[in-house]
């Protein structure tokens, strides 16, 4: 993609996380934004945040955002576009509204946006959106410029996602004990959601048994075990399961949770697992403790050997990606034809959110979409 190394469509590369605590003074006040509305307690914000004391009351989210950073403006560096990158977030510091104002007063007016979540669900996707209309509105009403703010597709099968996942369960296959390593099963995990989210996520006509969510990650699935199946020669038994489950009881969300799998799997013969954390961009607090902290401990429970892959965190070829996604958009915005790079049978994403794509509970604005009331 070379022809398109001038980026003068966009002037900035927003990346837009969920946010994470950086102390334990940080805990509740953070848990209160995330749950905003729904008039949770303070004690039971306490209770909810048990796992973030266990590690100081610091997610480390943050820090690996940082680091993505780094990864971000050093490829830019090397290999164009020279855009600035910014950071923001859903719910701690650095807030995306005070970022916006920061990036519309050193006068970024056409945005390019990255959010920390590669897959279609209202909660990884529609909802940054909405974040992204709240806080262009609340520019507008301070009398500040409204930036054009384009969201990147999402890029779940981009060969710079997927590749260092393929070559993490590889590594983690290799470490396993003598012996059994070529008889594990891959547990496949991604945050569990609702199945009525699941079911009303991606396009309306993607809508109904599990929606995007789930076909989106059932593809990238096969397309790494059909890379590990190339490289090592074994066809390893695998299943997508999820976890970091928060919702009522009595609601339905998506199962199995991976640590009812791993009794299943470990009941039916299996020697060792690796789990694969395909859902997740970083090792962030429900990596660490979900899957490295009680999944861990359940699998030692049951005298089953597992091993857990890394995410891609700040990977130079996740970086990668990101420009060529980039420098992709900005040639369709122009309309000129680009290879749209991608894995897998399903292919390249949509750009612009159509009307209906995973929809909320109660209908708000988003941008960056179809329906957005910023152009």
């Amino acid at each position: 993609m070379s022809d398109l190394r001038d980026p003068a469509l966009y002037d900035a590369l927003l990346l837009l996380s969920f946010g994470g605590p950086e102390g334990p003074d940080d805990v509740v006040p953070f848990l209160a934004n995330v749950t905003r509305g729904r008039g949770i307690p303070e004690e039971r914000l306490k209770e909810v945040g048990k796992h973030y004391f266990l590690f100081g009351g610091v997610s480390p989210i943050n820090g690996q955002n940082r680091a993505l950073l780094d990864a971000l403006r050093k490829d830019f560096a090397d290999h164009g576009p020279d855009l600035p990158v910014y950071w923001g977030n859903r719910n701690w510091a650095p807030y995306l509204t005070d970022t916006l104002r920061e990036m519309v007063t050193a006068g970024h007016r056409r945005i390019a946006v990255l959010a920390t979540s590669a897959y279609a669900s209202y909660s990884g996707c529609r909802q940054y959106r909405e974040n992204l209309a709240e806080s262009l509105a609340v520019l507008e009403a301070e009398g500040l410029p409204v930036p054009r703010v384009d969201k990147l597709r999402h890029y779940f099968n981009h060969p710079g996602f997927v590749e260092p996942m393929t070559e993490g369960v590889l590594a983690a296959l290799a470490d396993l004990p003598e012996g059994i390593a070529a008889g594990a099963h891959l547990a496949f995990t991604t945050h569990s959601i609702p199945t009525s989210a699941a079911d009303t996520s991606g396009p309306e006509e993607a809508h109904g048994g599990g929606g995007a969510y789930v076909a989106q990650h059932l593809d990238v699935a096969r397309v790494i075990v059909d890379a590990v199946r190339e490289r090592t020669g074994i066809e390893y038994p695998w299943q997508l399961v999820y976890q970091s489950r928060s919702g009522a009881p009595h609601i339905p969300w998506l199962e199995p949770d991976i640590c009812d799998h791993l009794e299943a799997v470990h009941g039916a013969g299996a020697p060792a697992v690796v789990m694969v954390p395909i859902g997740f961009v970083s090792d962030h607090m429900e990596v660490l403790y979900d899957l490295d902290t009680e999944a861990t401990a359940k699998a030692a429970e049951l005298g089953l050997p597992v091993r857990r892959s890394p995410t891609v965190g700040a990977d130079p070829r996740f970086a990668a990606a990101v420009r060529e996604l980039v420098m992709e958009r900005t040639a369709t915005e122009r309309g000129r034809a680009v290879e749209r790079c991608a894995l897998g049978a399903l292919g390249p994403g949509h750009d612009l959110c159509p009307v209906g794509c995973c929809p909320a509970r109660t209908p708000k604005p988003a941008a960056a979409g179809a329906d957005s009331p910023f152009a």
